[in-house]
């Protein structure tokens, strides 16, 4: 099972994704209610048989402290939807600092993008103006919905409504 789940605080906002099994946990625990289920997907035991939830909603609302989406290479790729930022390209990946670390470019968000290893090459030690390469999308610090949006897959289509992509 490698399928999602989306956690909703009991006031239906969306907090996290996390597994099957932990969601199941939560519904089983009555910590949580299943608010739509996964069609024709069960969970079988010995003598019972569970419907899948797709998204839960916590049964007392839990105050989360949002510290921001941690910066790391996975989740910068993510960003930036596994592909170079320069040509388009999804293989041979690295990181690229838009204003090089030798000429004072700092590690954060707005400075670090995806390029393949051809085009950071081609950059070099300069900025992608000065190498004549264009940027694709600006980069920037991803909101906590940008990123949950980033697990929607037709099988939880459901999910659409509570990450404020359905009016």
């Amino acid at each position: 099972m490698k399928d999602k789940v989306l956690i909703l605080n009991q006031d239906f906002s969306a907090i996290a994704v996390c597994t099957v099994q932990k969601a199941f946990l939560l519904v089983y625990l009555d910590k949580a209610e299943a608010v739509s289920t996964a069609e024709g997907a069960f969970l079988h035991s010995v003598s019972c048989t569970f419907p899948v939830p797709s998204v839960i909603r916590l049964q007392h609302y839990v105050r989360v402290p949002y510290y921001g989406i941690a910066l790391s290479r996975h989740n910068v790729m993510r960003r930036d939807n596994y592909s170079c930022q320069y040509c388009g390209a999804v293989r041979n990946l690295t990181l690229d600092h838009l204003l090089p670390r030798s000429r004072g470019g700092a590690t954060n968000w707005q400075n670090l993008i995806t390029a393949c290893s051809r085009c950071n090459a081609r950059k070099g030690n300069r900025t992608p103006e000065e190498a004549g390469l264009k940027l694709r999308s600006k980069p920037g610090r991803p909101s906590l919905l940008s990123f949950l949006q980033l697990h929607l897959t037709p099988q939880n289509n459901d999910w659409r409504v509570y990450l404020g992509m359905d009016n």
